[in-house]
Parts: structure tokens; C-alpha cells; sequence
């Protein structure tokens, strides 16, 4: 069936240095899962925690589908993710560390099951963000040339 990707935070990459990526479950009702499978969500702001040993995403928007009337749920209510006991506990430990968190970077269907890839990061100063876009600038400057023939 392969991957279908729903959602993207193209900004945790600007915001964040990602030394990591781990890949968890998510528990979602009927109608969000529809939801999702037409692309009805946001990672804007959202975060992860764990508190007394589970995860949980917060924050994370998912539209309400239109067509479901048995059941009103709160779009950015708090989910459940799934994760393995082991994993949970390296999290921990890595999370208590000064300046890393836990950010959601993008939501998928990976064989008909949503997946959420959570990243742990540490966030940018100012001037590391200043710098990055320097480097991206520069980049795109030199690709522009080399494209022209100049180089």
C-alpha cells in the first residue's frame, strides 16, 4: 500500500535542530480518521509529551468531518501515541535533558494506519535561524548560476 503523508510542519526544521526521528502510532476515533484520509489537519503548534509513562500529542488540529453527526469532537483535542515501552523510556531520558523536546513533523498512512513522525529536537537560537537562511540563500545563489553557465 505503501506511504500516504497527510500533513508536514516545514517549520519544526526552521525552529529546531532534529537530531532524530521516531515513528508512533496514533488513537483516533472514526470520524477523524476520515478526516485525515482527505487531508483535514494541521501540525502548526502542536507538541508531544509524556506524562505517567504514555505519550500524548497536543495541539495537533484535525478538522471535524462534515458528514458525521452521531459524534462532536473537540478538533484539537489531546491523542493518545503509541509507542513501546523501551522507546518511551529513552524519550524520557532524552527529554529531560535541557532543551530537548519532543515536535511532530509529519502525519501519514503508512498500510492503512496513521502514523505520526515525531522528531527530538533542540531548539534555535536566533542567530542559528539567521544563519540557516543565509546558507539557503547562498545555495539557491549558486545553483541559479551553475544553471546559467557561469560556473
Amino acid at each position: 500500500m505503501g506511504i500516504k503523508i497527510v500533513c508536514q510542519n516545514r517549520k519544526a526544521s526552521f525552529d529546531y535542530h532534529i537530531d532524530e526521528t521516531i515513528e508512533a502510532g496514533l488513537v483516533l476515533l472514526g470520524p477523524e480518521v476520515k478526516s485525515l484520509r482527505e487531508g483535514r489537519a494541521s501540525l502548526v503548534d502542536s507538541y508531544a509529551r509524556i506524562r505517567k509513562g504514555e505519550a500524548f500529542l497536543y495541539s495537533m488540529h484535525i478538522t471535524p468531518y462534515p458528514f458525521s453527526h452521531h459524534m462532536e469532537l473537540d478538533p484539537v483535542r489531546t491523542r493518545k501515541l503509541l509507542l513501546n515501552k523501551r522507546e518511551i523510556k529513552r524519550l524520557i531520558g532524552k527529554t529531560e535533558e535541557k532543551g530537548y523536546s519532543l515536535v511532530p513533523t509529519k502525519v501519514y498512512f503508512k498500510d492503512g494506519r496513521a502514523k505520526v513522525e515525531l522528531a527530538l529536537a533542540k531548539g534555535k537560537r536566533k542567530y542559528d535561524k539567521r544563519r540557516a537562511l543565509k546558507e539557503k540563500e547562498l545555495k539557491r545563489e549558486i545553483e541559479q548560476a551553475r544553471k546559467r553557465g557561469r560556473y
